[in-house]
């Protein structure tokens, strides 16, 4: 990745919805030259899509929580139910971490009555441990790979 592929990744991730020709004359390549490089990028996995960015309040979701899961062992919500829990609307985020926990999950219900639901759903898994998000002062930013030459 060279400088011309950062330049691309920063104006993407600033706003999707550019077009090839507008990114070609903020980047001062040809746009079959742009179209190129963003493909080489989509294939080789560093873009891995285009989406908006949705504020769960906004959008009827306004209990966001992290939810710790201790769910070790056969019962565990990763290695029995990985693909059911993708779809779960509620669940925004799953990661599998170290430390005392299996798998951190980020999710987002309308209401606590629906939150209480959810938690009764994961416990089927394990032991949920939850944190409720109060506000999120950096939501989201975009990554800068580094610079190579450095």
């Amino acid at each position: 990745m060279d400088a011309i592929d950062r330049r691309l990744l920063a104006e993407l991730q600033r706003d999707a919805r550019t077009s090839l020709n507008e990114l070609s004359r903020r980047i001062n390549l040809s746009a079959p030259a742009v179209a190129t490089r963003v493909r080489r990028l989509e294939h080789s996995g560093v873009i891995t899509g285009y989406h908006a960015h949705v504020d769960p309040a906004a959008a009827g979701r306004g209990v966001v929580a992290l939810v710790r899961m201790n769910c070790y062992g056969p019962g565990c919500l990763l290695r029995r139910d990985a693909d059911t829990v993708r779809e779960w609307p509620e669940v925004l985020q799953v990661h599998r971490v170290t430390g005392d926990a299996c798998c951190l999950l980020m999710v987002a219900v309308a209401t606590m009555a629906d939150f209480q639901v959810l938690i009764d759903r994961l416990a089927e898994h394990g032991k949920p441990s939850s944190t409720m998000v109060l506000s999120s002062p950096v939501a989201w930013r975009p990554v800068e790979p580094p610079d190579a030459s450095v």
